[in-house]
């Protein structure tokens, strides 16, 4: 049996992927792809809406084939970007993959137009009816999308253009933002200290020093730049929007820029827009909490410099652990739940696909990346020590481990919609935080409970106002022409509102919304961490509240993959998303740890 606790920080291993990019094998690789892609192309005359059940499960079999082989040789070239983005070699590597998906998604896209828009509605039910269970709920939503299809050429033409369009101003952003070099300047007595980084993770853990003077310069020096580069970053995101605007609404004719995202999610707007109001909602219970923390900081009012500041300033109190010691502590915990998801995270760290080290160039965050079904996902982590970055790491072992129950669904269907996807890794962090409590003293137990509540408001309620600025900033620019001085004057009234009177924000964090790269990658993706989290919350009331004999349920929904919609699914587990009292039943789950944290201070 492998000791988890003698690992340490490191790199991830890509020759699972692919073994060498430049050499023979790689080329015949792509030679099979380009083979596979003919054959499928010679069959278009199969398509007729009286095709033979059989016929149609194997054209969606052998498209699942070919997506699947582009798709490991896709990963390697991201993941080796995503290493190191100052690298050119893997940055012309990810273009010239990404123009093989392109023209790859061209050259097959005539079946995906066929069923959506070509197949009688009778034929396209009896195929729905006919094909194994995983693939109703796919085959159903694409004829839902067949409203917002255009017609081929038109969709080869986006397509093509989503290469040097879109995703070229992503990676662009990406790049600038990598390369960020920051000097925080930090008072000690009457000397003035500069620290340099060239890695923006680094410096960003500063906001949770205990010392007050570090948590101000962190978020200083990280302002002064996304404010000196505003110009190309706020003009990179306007051109976003609007092709956005002028694709999904003046073209696919969908309702509103939200609603794309709720499509794709597989969600009604009305769910969504439920969630939305009912977070707007409870902005004053996490207000409330400000106004405690204040106190317990001993300051008048929270300035938000120190939004995220330990409540205790002792050095001491802020415990660290080795990269080995955060593992062990992972599968643990994920052991206790169930031996099965131990032995997936064993999987990950098994094959070294974790990349963990904090070098210079590397991409910020965390996440975990699911190349196929079938293979291993892997996990960027920047690991630094504190308690923060073990409940990051359980955090992506959660996506990861959701990515292994799913792995006997087909690669269509494999991958759970946004809101889904955020579940189990919440779960995972509930179960770390539940772990440590136990081992703690009141002291420290004070200390996890408030950085708790802190993760939940920025977990929650952040995620839920970046929605809403969205949509005020897509509106602003879409349609009203707005400066890049007007969308940050919309996002500092946004902070206002979700801050009342509690926090003082400094006009500085009007900036603030360059720095989110979900806004420049997946518009309206963030919502689907207020969901997830307060999914999680629900479902782990209901764990506590039954013990083992809940895991087969939960099993069951992390397995579904993207095989179900959401609201079906869940309504299995009773839980009604539609309704504004489950996402209320989260929000009483906040206020309670916020009064469990007014007690132990007592």
């Amino acid at each position: 049996m492998m000791i988890y606790k003698h690992l340490s920080v490191g790199s991830w291993k890509l020759t699972d992927l692919v073994k060498e990019p430049r050499g023979n094998e790689f080329e015949q690789y792509l030679t099979t792809i380009e083979s596979d892609v003919k054959q499928f192309e010679s069959r278009k005359k199969e398509l007729q809406s009286e095709i033979p059940v059989q016929e149609f499960e194997n054209l969606l079999h052998s498209i699942e084939g070919i997506i699947t082989k582009v798709s490991v040789i896709s990963a390697y070239a991201h993941l080796k970007y995503y290493a190191n983005t100052s690298s050119n070699e893997a940055a012309a590597l990810v273009i010239k993959m990404e123009k093989l998906a392109s023209d790859i998604t061209n050259r097959l896209l005539f079946f995906d137009l066929w069923f959506k828009k070509d197949i009688d509605e009778d034929n396209a039910q009896r195929l729905i009816e006919a094909v194994p269970s995983d693939y109703k709920e796919f085959l159903t939503h694409k004829r839902l999308l067949a409203r917002h299809t255009l017609a081929e050429n038109e969709e080869k033409v986006i397509s093509t253009l989503e290469v040097t369009g879109t995703g070229a101003l992503v990676k662009i952003y990406d790049k600038m933002t990598s390369g960020f070099e920051f000097v925080m300047i930090i008072k000690r007595g009457k000397r003035l200290v500069k620290k340099m980084f060239t890695n923006k993770e680094k410096m960003l853990s500063f906001i949770r020093s205990p010392r007050f003077e570090e948590r101000e310069a962190s978020y200083k020096s990280l302002w002064q730049i996304y404010k000196k580069n505003s110009g190309v970053l706020g003009e990179i995101y306007q051109n976003i929007v609007i092709q956005w605007r002028d694709e999904h609404i003046s073209m696919r004719g969908y309702n509103s820029p939200i609603s794309v995202r709720n499509i794709s999610n597989n969600l009604n707007d009305a769910t969504v827009e439920v969630l939305l109001a009912v977070c707007r909602k409870n902005s004053v219970i996490f207000q409330n909490y400000f106004t405690e923390k204040a106190k317990l900081l001993g300051i008048k009012k929270l300035p938000r410099y120190h939004l995220y500041a330990p409540i205790s300033s002792k050095v001491v109190d802020q415990k660290k652990f080795t990269y080995g010691n955060a593992a062990e502590t992972i599968l643990d915990t994920l052991g206790d739940f169930d031996l099965c998801f131990r032995e997936f995270a064993e999987k990950i760290f098994n094959e070294q696909h974790v990349d963990s080290q904090i070098i210079q160039n590397k991409r910020g965050g965390a996440f975990c990346y699911t190349v196929t079904p079938k293979r291993t996902p892997y996990i960027l982590l920047n690991f630094d020590g504190k308690t923060r970055d073990v409940s990051t790491m359980a955090h992506e072992f959660g996506h990861g481990i959701h990515s292994l129950a799913a792995s006997d669904k087909p690669i269509s269907v494999s991958h759970a919609s946004l809101p889904l996807a955020e579940t189990a890794s919440v779960f995972a962090e509930m179960l770390l935080n539940d772990k440590l409590a136990k081992k703690m003293s009141t002291r420290e137990r004070r200390l996890l409970l408030a950085e708790q509540i802190d993760d939940l408001y920025a977990t929650i309620m952040r995620q839920a106002y970046f929605t809403i600025f969205e949509i005020d900033a897509h509106h602003a620019i879409a349609e009203e022409n707005a400066t890049i001085d007007k969308v940050s004057e919309i996002y500092l009234n946004n902070l206002k509102e979700q801050f009342g009177s509690s926090v003082n924000v400094s006009l500085d964090f009007q900036w603030e919304w360059m720095y989110i790269p979900h806004f420049y990658h997946s518009p309206f993706y963030c919502y689907a961490y207020s969901f997830g989290n307060l999914l999680a919350l629900s479902l782990y009331q209901q764990y506590k509240a039954e013990g083992k004999s809940f895991v087969p349920r939960y099993l069951n929904i992390l397995s579904s993959g993207g095989s179900r919609k959401p609201e079906e699914l869940l309504k299995e587990s009773g839980i009604n998303i539609s309704n504004e009292e489950f996402w209320q039943q989260g929000f009483d789950f906040v206020a309670m740890k916020i009064q469990e944290l007014r007690k132990v201070n007592n």
